[in-house]
């Protein structure tokens, strides 16, 4: 991927349909912000730390300024699929090439801005491809305020810039969350777990609330470990249960990883803690396993209860 300024590639120029969502709103007191329905940027994170920006025509709104790729949301529409769908409008960004991982809102109340932050996971080069993108250029993080930055960029990007290193994981104790609720589980350990993991997989597509995991921000989408031991490792398929072996593939998100313990769980759970955490992951251990919250603590991982991560799965389904 190119890091010089302007030398992105250049596409033929589109004619895009003019949207409904195109077109200013105006506050009683005179302010005007750009979106009907709202907008959305992208703020795209690469693999070698840089940053995707985009240098805005001049005839644009702040022109000539650096700011992320992005514009007014459809109708309907959500504010990441707002900004996935500008980004590839603007500068040729295939939605393929990225994981979601946080979002943040500025909301003046009758409008509101939302930053996807997303991680690069396929390298890809940008493509000036709308007239808005006067140059499109991968920024080392360090070198984004060197830049004439958007005013509303400027404003966030220090917020922005300290969660990039943040990538938060749950791991949970599987055996711990399928124990707490008297349902009979016991007599279909496997059937239990893979219901658990489809539960899990619709919530990390949902992702959760900041607030829920004590980060900044407003939404993240955190890697979810499911860690499974015993009989509950049939959920995988490993002994012949072919429909929950199809129930776990159909729950596949990139925000899912199904582990299966050789030996005791807590173990393993204990060391893929400890192996994420070195790898500067934020990790938090759903667990009401007194012995075992300790021992990840002691790793250098964080502890919630099983009732937090039952909560959430609630939430997700309401």
């Amino acid at each position: 991927m190119t890091t010089a300024l302007s030398n992105a590639k250049q596409a033929p120029q589109p004619t895009h349909p003019r949207d409904p969502g195109d077109a200013w709103v105006e506050t009683p007191t005179g302010e005007r912000y750009w979106g009907r329905f709202g907008a959305a940027g992208l703020l795209a994170f690469d693999p070698e730390g840089r940053v995707l920006l985009q240098h805005r025509a001049e005839w644009s709104h702040h022109g000539g300024t650096w700011g992320l790729p992005g514009g007014a949301r459809h109708e309907g529409e959500s504010a990441i699929d707002g900004a996935l769908r500008e980004s590839n409008e603007e500068a040729g960004v295939p939605r393929e090439a990225l994981t979601i991982r946080a979002t943040n809102v500025l909301d003046r109340k009758v409008w509101s801005y939302t930053t996807v932050v997303a991680d690069v996971t396929t390298p890809f080069e940008p493509v000036i491809s709308d007239a808005e993108s006067a140059g499109l250029a991968w920024v080392p993080v360090e070198d984004v305020t060197t830049y004439p930055l958007h005013p509303g960029f400027a404003a966030s990007w220090s917020t922005l810039k300290a969660v990039l290193d943040t990538q938060p994981v749950v791991v949970v104790d599987a055996a711990n969350v399928v124990g707490s609720t008297p349902n009979g589980w016991w007599h279909d350990r496997a059937g239990a777990a893979a219901q658990l993991i489809s539960k899990i997989a619709a919530l990390a597509e949902t992702g959760v609330a900041a607030q829920s995991l004590d980060l900044p921000l407003d939404h993240w989408f955190p890697e979810f470990v499911v860690v499974l031991e015993g009989d509950a490792r049939a959920a995988l398929g490993s002994r012949g249960a072919a429909g929950l072996s199809r129930a776990v593939e159909e729950a596949r998100t990139p925000y899912l990883r199904v582990v299966s313990a050789s030996g005791l769980g807590d173990d393993a759970i204990v060391a893929e803690a400890s192996r994420l955490a070195k790898l500067s992951k934020t990790v938090t251990v759903a667990s009401s396993d007194r012995e075992l919250t300790s021992r990840v603590q002691e790793a250098g991982s964080g502890s919630r209860r099983v009732s937090w991560l039952l909560d959430l799965l609630s939430q997700a389904r309401s």
